[in-house]
């Protein structure tokens, strides 16, 4: 799938996020469910939360409404479509999301259970991962690059919480935590558009892994052992 590159004025950008179970280790999709969706247009956000199927169902439902655009995360390579993938297969929910391995994209730990960061598409979709691509702009180099601290350092307000325990937090708390993260993500595509426009995923024209589902370990050791810590997970 090839989308247009090197644009100046950005396609419609559809920033998403994801909120895990903290309660058991959330960056593990094995162990954890998805507790939150947030998907970001230039016309509001749509939250969805409880029942993990329903959510990962209306979402794939939204997606399908809107124009073709590209899906914007924050280490959505490395953390949000592995983890919504792997999910969607546990659930049985059918999704458009196509993900392919890329090595090591990101200088994170790919997530528990897998090899790699991955490239993808969703559906009319392509992605692009903000994180990678704010990453590699010469003035951030050296800077942290948690979605939080690139936010304020560029004048925006996120809302912040301890992710180690997003099981605690009251439901309002939670949407409005998640939807502010995937407006941060798409906010920050859209201020360096120019700059990081070619970062648009590029995958192959037939899906390589022929179900687009995520390469599981299925002999990992013990759940987390090749994770990282929440504190890493600060998209």
């Amino acid at each position: 799938m090839a989308l247009p590159t090197g644009l100046q004025q950005p396609p419609r950008l559809y920033g998403l996020d994801i909120e895990t179970d903290t309660s058991v280790d959330g960056l593990d999709p094995r162990l954890s469910a998805i507790v939150a969706i947030a998907l970001s247009t230039e016309s509001g956000s749509s939250v969805w939360m409880g029942e993990e199927a329903e959510s990962l169902q209306h979402l794939e439902e939204r997606l399908a409404s809107l124009e073709p655009g590209v899906v914007v995360t924050w280490n959505g390579s490395g953390f949000d479509l592995p983890f919504l993938s792997w999910r969607a297969a546990h659930c049985g929910v059918p999704l458009s999301l196509r993900i392919f391995p890329a090595g090591s994209l990101s200088k994170r730990r790919a997530l528990p259970g897998h090899r790699s960061s991955y490239r993808a598409t969703w559906g009319a979709h392509g992605h692009l991962d903000a994180y990678l691509a704010w990453r590699d702009l010469p003035s951030e180099k050296g800077l942290p690059m948690g979605l939080k601290a690139v936010a304020r350092r560029r004048g925006l307000n996120p809302i912040q919480v301890d992710r180690r325990q997003i099981h605690l937090l009251e439901e309002e708390q939670l949407l409005n935590y998640v939807a502010s993260d995937a407006e941060v993500a798409r906010e920050l595509a859209i201020m360096r558009w120019s700059d990081i426009s070619d970062r648009i995923d590029s995958v192959p024209d037939t899906d390589e892994q022929g179900d687009g589902q995520p390469f599981l370990l299925q002999a990992s050791a013990t759940p987390n052992q090749t994770g990282t810590d929440n504190a890493d997970r600060d998209r």
